[in-house]
């Protein structure tokens, strides 16, 4: 039986024992006319017992889950030949992976005659074997250590047996495991980034990736080429990614948040109704959708306007990639705001018209700064977005590393060039592999940094409003 099966019945002894475990506090009480005798509901009992049942056999399934691949290949390597187990590590695993596709593969095995061969096949057959007889072992310990729990925890019920409380300790324990889990990706994914970018500036001084202007990862095949080994100054793409970011926010912050006060405070309730969910669908479309509008759209729109203006016009150009990129953060930041807007206590807008002070003003002098928090939180998520979209610029914007300011060129970002440099086969030993870390610890940077921002203007005006 498989892990996923395994988990549906782990799910179904739960609640088998959830029912049961109510029917036994139910028993302990002396009837359901005494259940106020127990020191905690029936179904909290349940609740208990159901923990009990689930929690152990998960645990025990995801360390099984972890060992089950060493201990089959253990009890292969012990019925193989010798020779095979004196291959490098690298022919071992090739060997080993031919043979447990033998195994697990539903097509005949087609037999040469030759001795290897012969031994692959009888190995494949033993693997399969043993893998069905591994599997029944783990079904049986699932279950009998699932039942084992749940007797274990119904031999405790009394009438004075407090199940809330270790329910409540049983939770705290998942809360906790779960947060230590966020923290421990979060630190995980950090030190993977930050170990491969001191092997990439190992190889390329620092300087010459933040302050070099010309960028050309592929390493050169002539030593007259740029850089002869590759050129990383990584300027032009800050510039670019800020550049697209600069134009889709200035697009994206004043129209979003007119559209969230005139929703909060002009718009009729039926209007908003209406208007918000439509808005909100704009968040939803794939930005692939937006890339082929900005390519087959925007761009061609605004060639042809600035040559009617005199203007040299990119085929891909960045203002194309930035106003395409603004209209889907729209609705981030609309939607935001205007939950912001709404959650302002009635008291200070009804105080301040009362005091003389017209809608607009109000607008502007009580309800925006008592929001100040939510609209922070709303922009810091739009330029975060904007940061980290790929679609529209490879598909509007180019992938030509130019180092300009001008809207109308192509550019290209960092998070283009980051899926250009894994894409492929590509080995993790070359700076050219080890730039895409490198490039990702400079947007982690930079996100730590508006966070840092954002959280200081927060506080600022959370302690002004509470």
């Amino acid at each position: 039986m498989n892990s996923s099966t395994l988990i549906f019945v782990i799910a179904f002894l739960a609640l088998f024992s959830y029912w049961f475990a109510i029917q036994k506090a139910v028993r302990v009480a002396g009837g359901r006319a005494n259940t106020k005798r127990l020191t905690s509901l029936p179904k909290q009992f349940g609740l208990l017992t159901a923990f009990w049942c689930g929690i152990p056999s998960l645990i025990f399934l995801l360390v099984w889950a972890f060992i089950e691949s060493s201990l089959l290949e253990s009890l292969l390597l012990m019925q193989l030949p010798q020779s095979v187990s004196d291959l490098n590590n690298a022919e071992l695993g090739l060997y080993l992976n031919n043979i447990q596709l033998m195994a697990f593969n539903d097509k005949p095995i087609l037999i040469s005659g030759s001795t290897d061969e012969l031994v692959k096949i009888n190995a494949a057959l033993y693997l399969r074997e043993i893998s069905q007889t591994v599997s029944w072992i783990k079904t049986a310990l699932v279950v009998l250590i699932a039942i084992s729990s749940v007797a274990f925890i119904l031999s405790k019920f009394t009438v004075q047996f407090h199940s809330r409380l270790r329910i409540e300790k049983i939770i705290i324990g998942v809360l906790w495991t779960s947060s230590g889990i966020a923290l421990l990706t979060t630190i995980g994914i950090i030190i993977s980034v930050i170990f491969e970018s001191i092997q990439f500036f190992s190889a390329v001084p620092p300087w010459e990736f933040l302050f070099g202007t010309e960028w050309s990862p592929q390493i050169a095949m002539r030593t007259d080429q740029v850089g002869g080994s590759g050129a990383f100054g990584a300027v032009p793409l800050f510039i670019g990614t800020l550049l697209i970011s600069a134009i889709a926010m200035f697009l994206s912050v004043p129209v979003g948040l007119m559209i969230a006060i005139y929703l909060s405070q002009y718009a009729s309730t039926r209007l908003r109704a209406i208007a918000k969910p439509m808005l909100e669908i704009l968040a939803g479309v794939p930005t692939v959708v937006y890339g082929f509008f900005a390519a087959l759209t925007v761009a061609p729109v605004i060639r042809d306007f600035g040559g009617w203006l005199g203007l040299t016009v990119a085929s891909e150009s960045a203002l194309a990639a930035g106003l395409v990129m603004g209209i889907m953060i729209i609705p981030f930041v609309s939607s935001l705001s205007e939950d912001a807007i709404s959650a302002v206590p009635a008291s200070l807008k009804e105080g301040s018209l009362g005091l003389g002070a017209t809608p607009s003003e109000t607008i502007k002098k009580v309800l925006l700064p008592a929001a100040l928090p939510g609209i922070v939180g709303a922009v810091l998520l739009a330029v975060s977005r904007a940061i980290g979209e790929t679609m529209i610029v490879v598909m509007a914007a180019g992938m030509a590393a130019n180092l300009t300011i001008n809207p109308l060129e192509s550019v290209t970002t960092v998070t283009v060039q980051i899926v250009t440099l894994l894409t492929g086969d590509q080995e993790f030993d070359s700076p050219k592999t080890l730039a895409a870390f490198a490039l990702g610890l400079m947007l982690f940077l930079t996100t730590l940094a508006l966070n840092v921002v954002a959280l200081k203007v927060v506080r600022k005006y959370r302690e002004q409003y509470d």
